[in-house]
């Protein structure tokens, strides 16, 4: 069941608020709408627009719209949930077989986990499982990584395309020197095309690529566990040996994190 991840409207609204607070504090409501230059947007979003439509495919960009829905939503991934449904799956086959499972499956709703069950009733080799499923998740991840593209690749643009923007405004600016008064006002203006770049980049392309490999990372590690979990209940190992086995997992993902946070904490050392 996905829901929706507030993480990132909040992200954007704290980005937007800071930077606005910012301005105003320093320089009063009056800045704050000179900040405000739709023809430096356009510049940037229709530089950004073109060089999308120039780098990828018509089909490639329809999945801008599921992909951006994708970085507005979560879906929550309880592995103790998991592995207690592959419990509960082993401990069935050794009372009443692996062809009593197929019975049971309406009640799973992860499609994944239906698929592993059905190979592994219908008496499919273990090693051919594996590579069917992770066929399954590596071409997942794939199509993943090609919609995230988009975003990393508009990431890149938009300050390029906001530095577009800026020697646009100062060739304008150049082309009118008779009133020096107008100097800083115009140089002002023609510097916001990059700002709008750069904010665009760092605030809502790049953080949200981050956030769908991320997600990402997380699904495939979900997949290998049922992966495990299927081979193992088609083997016939004890609920509760492949209850710890497939924890494991959970524990390990558990030390990556802490080290990952330990890195951290020492290179900000």
């Amino acid at each position: 069941m996905k829901k929706m991840d507030l993480m990132t409207p909040i992200g954007i609204v704290v980005g937007v608020t800071t930077l606005l607070f910012a301005v105003y504090t320093n320089a009063g409501l009056s800045s704050v709408v000179f900040f405000i230059q739709v023809a430096s947007l356009s510049i940037v979003l229709g530089g950004i627009v073109a060089a999308l439509l120039i780098g990828f495919s018509s089909q490639d960009l329809k999945l801008i719209p599921s992909v951006t829905k994708e970085a507005f939503q979560h879906k929550e991934n309880n592995l103790k949930e998991l592995i207690d449904t592959f419990s509960d799956l082993s401990t069935k086959a050794r009372r009443e077989g692996l062809l009593a499972l197929e019975a049971g499956l309406d009640e799973v709703e992860d499609p994944f986990i239906k698929k592993g069950v059905l190979l592994a009733v219908d008496g499919i080799e273990p090693d051919i499982i594996k590579d069917i499923m992770m066929a399954e998740a590596t071409a997942m991840e794939e199509r993943h990584k090609k919609g995230r593209r988009l975003f990393e690749k508009a990431g890149e643009y938009a300050p390029a395309w906001g530095m577009v923007g800026t020697l646009i405004g100062l060739v304008l600016m150049l082309q009118d020197l008779e009133d020096p008064a107008t100097l800083g006002p115009n140089m002002a203006l023609a510097l916001i095309t990059t700002l709008y770049g750069t904010i665009l980049a760092n605030m809502i392309f790049l953080p949200m690529a981050a956030k769908l490999e991320q997600k990402t990372e997380d699904e495939v590690f979900t997949k290998q566990i049922i992966i495990e979990g299927v081979i193992g209940v088609q083997s016939g190992q004890n609920p509760k040996i492949l209850e710890e086995k497939l924890s494991a997992f959970v524990k390990e993902s558990g030390k990556e994190n802490e080290l990952e946070e330990q890195e951290e904490i020492a290179n900000e050392a």
